[in-house]
């Protein structure tokens, strides 16, 4: 299958990450942003996580710091929303949403998929959508209890060194989700390991998104 290119070495490509948690970012499109880096593509990431409260909120900045580490311009932002009440903030997060859509206009989007079981992460993903609406957007998968991988139609192969990287700065950065039984290496690599055969990886591995709109240029 050929692969297309959202941005060839050498050029510009900014990035709007959005993540209801601190650690959904990292989970979804870690890997994707290191292996678009060491391609030589120039990234302008902005990087949002909409609730982290105490220990969280310092967590999810040194993880973001270390995905951001080296590319031409990274920029991380940490709020304050009610972890699992988002769709009662519902109008306080949409109005958030606005005032950004006056501050980027992002080449590509990262945000939850429309359909997960989380509460929190679909509310993220329809104000995603109601505020960008001329946009590519990539929605990146969570592996829960709830069992709701779908069946992603867009795949980033990822090598190995980035799979594995993704994997050590998840383990190292968020010592205080190391208690729940599916925050483990085997979760990370067994996820990047199933896309990576679906889309025969050379490495093996790869990340999955779901995109409902894509114009080919």
């Amino acid at each position: 299958m050929k692969g297309l290119r959202l941005a060839e070495p050498g050029q510009r490509l900014s990035v709007l990450c959005l993540g209801a948690h601190s650690d959904d970012i990292e989970i979804g499109a870690g890997a994707t942003l290191l292996q678009w880096q060491a391609a030589g593509v120039h990234l302008d990431v902005l990087w949002c996580v909409l609730s982290a409260n105490g220990p969280r909120e310092g967590e999810a900045r040194a993880s973001a710091a270390d995905f951001l580490e080296g590319t031409e311009r990274g920029r991380i932002e940490v709020h304050h929303f009610r972890d699992g009440f988002f769709p009662a903030q519902s109008a306080e997060i949409k109005s958030w949403f606005e005032q950004l859509k006056g501050r980027i206009q992002p080449d590509v989007i990262f945000t939850h998929r429309g359909d997960d079981a989380h509460q929190d992460h679909r509310e993220t993903s329809q104000l995603t959508w109601n505020t960008f609406r001329d946009h590519l957007i990539l929605e990146y998968e969570i592996p829960k209890w709830d069992g709701d991988l779908g069946r992603p139609n867009v795949y980033v192969p990822v090598e190995r060194q980035h799979a594995d990287r993704k994997v050590e700065i998840l383990l190292d950065a968020f010592p205080s989700q190391r208690d729940k039984h599916w925050f483990s290496e085997e979760t990370f690599r067994a996820v990047m390991r199933i896309r990576g055969i679906e889309t025969k990886a050379p490495s093996g591995y790869a990340e999955a998104f779901h995109c409902r709109k894509l114009a080919i240029g």
